[in-house]
């Protein structure tokens, strides 16, 4: 048994017992206080990320309410219902500032008995929220070009509409990059949904754009064709936006995040071969499993040791990753100490 004065000691993997003391002298008092990488850092890092997020959410809020004010005001003097779409259309999706704003605070909150992971799957749940607006979106500007289709009309005021258009498309496009850019750094699929929304919104503007300039050299037709087209580009986009989603909620990462977390491993003193790895999204943090693979002789505290210094190149090595449970295995040397979990193994 360990700590027997009569037992055997392990064979230091590293060539050096003095080292190897030294190093696990170093790790135990790392594994149980809060340092770098534990506790409080992640904490704050989580928080951070929501702030961040948060404050993306309210500005592009003001951004598209701004926006939709600018075209109320041509829709009155112009009577376009294009550019009436249009605004309606923007006002909605300074909205979906809404649901993304109650997941971010939601994300804040710590976990609980019954929410052990906490609760950042609130931005997946938003996701979905966005990904079904794009869809309603699209569905609108398609309802809107075949009624002008079948029921045209002309409108006033066609350089002012045009001006309109311009001040949309500008203002969803750059609400867009802001979103996506954002999302992007901090991780949350949803933004960056958002974001894809805000495009197709500058899209549909694009569309009132097009179709003003066909009505002012007599071509009625042109804006509701222009629209159907519009309308393709949103589906594009919507199923960007729908992949996206739909990855994160089935624990999809990238691959290389998977290589990337592997070859850390792989770098760590003590660990001589990898088993499987998992990695899943919470919101717009990650956590890991891994298995690592050691020296079947070592004592709990160095094994220990070992899993530790695995989870700190983990942290070190991917982005967003927060935290990691790394299990020691070894190669059996006689009875395989899995056996009784066989028969609990999927068939």
């Amino acid at each position: 048994m360990d700590g027997s004065e009569h037992a055997q000691e392990p064979p230091d993997p590293t060539g050096s017992r003095g080292r190897l003391r030294r190093r696990v002298g170093d790790r135990v008092p790392h594994a149980v206080r809060p340092h770098g990488h534990q506790g409080p850092d992640r904490v704050d890092a989580a928080l951070a990320a929501s702030r961040e997020g948060m404050r993306t959410l309210w500005l592009s809020l003001a951004i598209l309410a701004g926006t939709a004010a600018v075209q109320a005001v041509v829709v009155v003097a112009s009577g376009s219902v294009a550019l009436l779409g249009d605004t309606v259309h923007n006002g909605a999706d300074a909205l979906t500032a809404v649901p993304l704003g109650i997941a971010f605070l939601l994300g804040r909150r710590a976990a609980t008995r019954r929410y052990t992971y906490g609760y950042g799957r609130a931005e997946d749940l938003a996701g979905i929220a966005i990904v079904l607006t794009i869809a309603a979106s699209s569905a609108l500007a398609a309802y809107q070009s075949v009624d002008r289709l079948l029921h045209p009309h002309g409108i006033s005021h066609v350089g002012a509409v045009a001006i309109a258009a311009l001040v949309g498309f500008v203002g969803n496009e750059w609400v867009a990059r802001y979103r996506m850019i954002t999302g992007q750094r901090i991780g949350s699929a949803a933004l960056v949904a958002d974001g894809l929304h805000a495009r197709t919104d500058g899209y549909t503007s694009l569309a009132v754009l097009l179709g003003a300039g066909g009505v002012a050299v007599g071509w009625p037709w042109a804006d509701p064709v222009v629209g159907l087209f519009i309308t393709a580009a949103i589906l594009l986009v919507l199923k960007d936006a729908a992949r996206e989603v739909y990855r994160r909620l089935m624990d999809a990462v990238d691959p290389a995040l998977v290589d990337t977390a592997e070859a850390a491993l792989r770098t760590v003193d003590g660990v001589l071969a990898t088993g499987p790895l998992r990695m899943r999204w919470i919101g717009h943090a990650l956590r890991a499993e891994a298995d690592i693979v050691v020296d079947p002789r070592l004592t709990v505290v160095q094994a220990h040791a070992i899993a530790v210094a695995a989870e700190h190149a983990l942290i070190h090595a991917v982005p967003r990753l927060t935290a990691a449970t790394v299990h020691t295995d070894h190669t059996p040397q006689g009875d395989d100490p899995h056996a009784p979990l066989a028969h609990h193994a999927p068939a």
